[in-house]
């Protein structure tokens, strides 16, 4: 069980990072590249068409601007793959990358998190391998647990 993170620039790292330690701390085995939809094509069609047979489950990519990277690998890979909407420094507010990423043609599918929200794309990530495995599903259950316990702790420290 491998996930592979994926992002079009250096620049996505920063938002990218948050997938990559959530699903360590999950102890899920991380791949982690850059893949260019527009500046290395070759290399979007290898990775694209040869992750499932290199033990990847599930892939996360993430992408600012035009944002064709998610889309493309969905395109020729059978694996699920989660888009991340990335905020870039040429994006209109982050709402090209949002509809780029969202509006896939039927038969395309792409599971969009919220812009920036790597962390969520890495939990769907785990919760999709967690369906197979029961290490995972445990490690999820207790993650949601402690989301709760944070909660019901930060409420009570209102109340004092």
């Amino acid at each position: 069980m491998k996930v592979a993170v994926i992002m079009g620039s250096i620049s996505d790292m920063p938002v990218m990072q948050d997938a990559i330690d959530i699903l360590k701390s999950f102890d899920i085995e991380v791949e982690v590249d850059i893949v260019s939809a527009h500046r290395t094509p070759e290399k979007l069609f290898d990775f694209s068409n040869n992750a499932h047979n290199r033990g990847i489950s599930v892939i996360i990519a993430g992408a600012g601007g035009a944002a064709h990277l998610p889309g493309m690998v969905a395109s020729m890979s059978p694996l699920p793959v989660i888009g991340v909407p990335v905020k870039s420094s040429n994006s209109i507010d982050g709402w090209d990358s949002v509809l780029s990423i969202l509006q896939m043609p039927g038969g395309v599918p792409v599971a969009t998190v919220a812009l920036n929200g790597a962390k969520n794309a890495g939990i769907l990530a785990a919760q999709i391998i967690g369906s197979a495995n029961t290490e995972i599903l445990n490690k999820i259950v207790a993650y949601k647990l402690s989301l709760k316990e944070a909660v019901i702790k930060a409420s009570e420290g209102l109340k004092k």
